[in-house]
C-alpha cells in the first residue's frame, strides 16, 4: 500500500489486532450498513498497521524473501515478515466482501428513496399534460437518488493546472472521482492512487457546486492528470476530507 513507517518488525500493534484476538469473524451478510461500516473502518485500520510494519522492515508484499541463489534472506525475519503478509491477504478478502455488501446496502437505499418518490409524482399528474412533466419529474428523482454522498472538498486549485482546466472549482465537493467514492476512499488515499495510475488518461470527476441562486448543480467533469502544466504535482488542487 505504499506505506512507510517507523515501527519496529516486532511491534506489539502485530499481535493485538482485532485478527489476532481468536475473535470469531463476522459475517457481512448478517451485519447492519452501520455495523458493515465499522467493519470496513476496522479493517483498514489494520491493514494500515501491518502495512507500516512491513514497510518499517523495508519490505513490502511483492519484496522476495530470498537471495538470488535461492536461501532465505538473513537480514530480515522472514517467518515474521511472512506471517504479516499472510495476515495481509485474509485481511483483503475480508474487506471486499465487507465493501460488496456495503454496496449492495447503499444501492438498495437509494433504490427505496426513489421508489418512495414516485407515488407523489403519479398522484401530483392527474391528466395528460402534466403527465408529459412526469417523466422529467421521475428522470430528475432518479438522477439525484443515486448520488452518492460527497466525502472531499476543493480546497484549492492552480491557475492554468489540469484541475482547472477540468472545469474544478474552489468549494466544490467531490462525489466521485474516477472509481473512487465516499465507501472506498481510505481517507482520500485511493485518490492519489488513482492519479498516479492514469497520467495521461480521462477521469470523470462528479462534483456539487452552489450556484448564485443557492442551488446544488450536479456536474460531471472530465479531468486529465499530467505533469507537464508547469506545477507541481498531477492534478494541480488540493482535496480535504469532508
Amino acid at each position: 500500500m505504499g506505506i512507510h513507517m517507523d515501527d519496529n518488525i516486532h511491534a506489539p500493534t502485530v499481535a493485538s489486532g482485532p485478527s489476532s484476538t481468536g475473535e470469531p469473524a463476522r459475517d457481512p451478510a448478517k451485519l447492519s450498513m452501520v455495523d458493515l461500516m465499522q467493519e470496513k473502518q476496522r479493517i483498514e485500520e489494520e491493514l494500515s498497521a501491518l502495512s507500516e510494519v512491513l514497510g518499517s522492515h523495508g519490505v513490502h508484499m511483492s519484496t522476495s524473501l530470498t537471495t538470488f541463489d535461492g536461501f532465505p534472506r538473513d537480514d530480515i525475519d522472514v517467518a515474521q515478515i511472512r506471517t504479516i503478509r499472510a495476515k495481509i491477504i485474509k485481511l483483503r478478502y475480508d474487506h471486499k466482501e465487507v465493501m460488496k455488501h456495503l454496496e449492495t446496502g447503499v444501492h438498495a437505499h437509494f433504490a427505496n428513496l426513489q421508489r418512495a418518490q414516485e407515488p407523489t409524482s403519479t398522484i401530483n399528474n392527474t391528466n395528460g399534460s402534466v403527465g408529459a412533466s412526469n417523466s422529467t419529474t421521475e428522470s430528475s428523482s432518479s438522477d439525484t437518488g443515486m448520488l452518492s454522498p460527497p466525502f472531499a472538498k476543493v480546497n484549492s486549485v492552480a491557475a492554468g493546472s489540469p484541475a482547472d482546466q477540468a472545469g474544478l472549482r474552489l468549494g466544490d465537493t467531490i462525489r466521485s472521482f474516477g472509481s473512487v467514492n465516499w465507501i472506498n476512499h481510505e481517507r482520500l488515499s485511493k485518490v492519489a492512487e488513482l492519479v498516479q495510475q492514469n497520467e495521461g488518461r480521462t477521469l470523470i470527476v462528479k462534483v456539487s457546486r452552489q450556484n448564485e441562486a443557492g442551488s446544488l448543480a450536479e456536474l460531471n467533469l472530465e479531468l486529465v492528470p499530467r505533469r507537464d502544466w508547469g506545477g507541481r504535482g498531477l492534478l494541480g488542487c488540493h482535496l480535504v476530507l469532508l
